[in-house]
């Protein structure tokens, strides 16, 4: 079973080793916790290609000590020809293929905007050296990881046939096996560029008009007038305050505002003890609460039909914790939906946080590989809906619903804690399980591996049972039965189902501590 991991010069953790491994050299080069993560970001999109990619969308929780924390929304909108005529004929969005690639992709845009906020914490450490193993990764090649090799077995009659898929992830039509070597030098040379040219080039140069081509030509909506309109945006935070601590999460198009009610509501609660039936039972029926809240609430931030923050307000939090039975389950036949994702964290010497998730949604996001930049892209605009009626109906310029929402605390005594998952619909879930757990005693690593549920759909299953991993006591699964949950055991200890989560504390006094998920392929990387 992995430790807690212990540093005072800095720490870094990702869901791959090697991401940890760069920030963690960024940081013992001089560099600061947000050049840490760009490094980490870049890398992570080289060698888990199945969870992110720079063709996907990015979310930043940035702070300094003595400072509210800042949130970077690196979300691309829906390209300015994508409504609801141009998919005249198609019920739904699909979900694959260059129709499902119908935004903006804004993760690189956050990179640029991240760094632009650490721009005065002093001299800065030059974008090819922040870039460097992620070049040298996707030139060289990466090793296919356990979690890589499945998702394509799963997923390869999806995938298959999407333009540029088969010429960079399979192998002859095959799927390469774990442990094999994959090289993506297209997107080698994509990386190198932006870092001899910039960032922006990925927006208003020569790989945005590469980019536009190609995916005009495959049938996409976007165009290069998109990606020359993007800019990702500083924004406000969403925040809930606890007893002993601030917690801070994003607000709408992303689900933090669900994350946060489920830490408002389940205090209220007053469980005192972790792993107990009070304490799951509690943690699930919030989660529906809060999920009840979020279904009808959260969307395009320019269209929102109420004020996010202020469902978390005390009084708001107080009548939703009134109306969970602390012994019975509240039915629950709402359907949940799938995504892939990474969560990061990073800290450096002078106590400066990052909690950073990037996605392309659904594993290998539309599945199109641009043929000459090897960028992989997003489907996250598949979350639209063609129904005008719709709270997320598609409009062009909108941003689609978000699943990813990264978190960091602020306690009282001076402890700074960043953590997250991956995971869909489930990252508000995890978190609450890795927060909860931490808070009512149990030390940081053991809060990320202990067992976990999940409320709700998993991939490819319509089911929306309250789904559990198989560590846990048989007592407990028989009592959350007998209050009414729709119990299913699966049959993984430790199930991919459940999310790659990962945390970070800094302590008052200068030490850290990480906690990487024995379910991912991550590692704590501390200096």
């Amino acid at each position: 079973m992995l430790k807690t991991t212990y540093a005072t010069g800095g720490i870094a953790v990702a869901p791959h080793h090697l991401a940890a491994q760069a920030g963690r050299d960024v940081l013992r080069d001089g560099g600061n916790a947000v050049e840490a993560m760009v490094a980490m970001a870049a890398t992570i999109a080289v060698v888990y290609p199945h969870m992110n990619a720079i063709g996907g969308d990015g979310f930043w929780l940035i702070h300094e000590p003595g400072k509210t924390p800042v949130a970077i929304d690196a979300c691309g909108p829906a390209a300015a020809l994508a409504s609801r005529e141009f998919y005249a004929g198609h019920e739904q969005i699909p979900s694959r293929g260059p129709l499902a690639a119908l935004t903006v992709a804004g993760t690189v845009g956050g990179w640029a905007r991240a760094l632009e906020s650490a721009a005065a914490w002093g001299p800065a450490l030059p974008l090819p050296r922040l870039l460097a193993d992620a070049i040298g990764h996707a030139r060289d090649g990466i090793v296919v990881t356990r979690s890589q090799a499945h998702l394509k077995r799963v997923k390869l009659h999806e995938l298959r046939d999407v333009p540029g898929f088969a010429e960079v992830f399979l192998r002859d039509g095959q799927v390469p096996e774990e442990g094999s070597l994959m090289r993506q030098p297209a997107l080698a040379g994509t990386l190198e560029r932006l870092a001899a040219a910039g960032l922006d080039d990925f927006y208003r140069g020569e790989l945005a008009r590469s980019m536009a081509g190609e995916l005009e030509s495959l049938g996409s909506p976007l165009r290069l007038a998109d990606l020359q309109g993007y800019r990702a945006q500083r924004v406000t935070p969403l925040q809930v305050r606890l007893d002993d601590a601030t917690v801070y999460n994003m607000p709408p198009p992303t689900q933090g505002l669900a994350s946060l009610m489920i830490l408002g509501i389940f205090e209220r609660l007053g469980v005192g003890e972790a792993e107990g039936f009070a304490h799951i039972h509690g943690l699930v029926e919030s989660t529906k609460q809060a999920f009840l809240v979020r279904d009808r609430v959260v969307t395009d931030p320019g269209r929102l039909p109420a004020e996010p923050q202020s469902f978390l307000d005390p009084a708001r939090l107080d009548e939703l914790a009134a109306r969970i039975d602390p012994q019975a389950a509240l039915p629950w036949p709402q359907p949940t939906n799938p995504g892939d994702t990474i969560w990061m964290g990073a800290m450096d010497a002078q106590g400066r946080s990052v909690s950073f998730i990037q996605s392309v949604y659904w594993e290998f996001g539309s599945g199109v590989v641009l043929p000459s930049t090897g960028v992989a892209w997003q489907n996250r605009g598949i979350s639209f809906s063609l129904d005008p009626k719709a709270l997320q109906a598609l409009e062009p310029g909108r941003k689609p619903f978000h699943t990813l929402n990264p978190a960091l605390a602020l306690f009282d005594d001076g402890r700074v804690l960043s953590y997250g998952t991956m995971g869909g619909e489930g990252q508000p879930q995890t978190q609450a399980a890795v927060f909860s757990r931490y808070r009512l005693g149990s030390d940081l690593q053991a809060a990320v591996s202990a067992p976990r549920w999940l409320l709700g759909r998993t991939w490819g299953d319509v089911s929306t049972s309250l789904k559990l991993e198989n560590r846990f006591e048989p007592a407990l699964v028989e009592r959350l039965r007998a209050a009414g949950h729709v119990v299913e055991v699966l049959d993984e200890a430790f199930s991919d189902t459940m999310g790659h989560a990962g945390a970070l504390l800094r302590r008052p006094e200068g030490v850290f501590e990480g906690a990487a998920d024995p379910r991912s392929d991550g590692s704590v990387c501390g200096i």
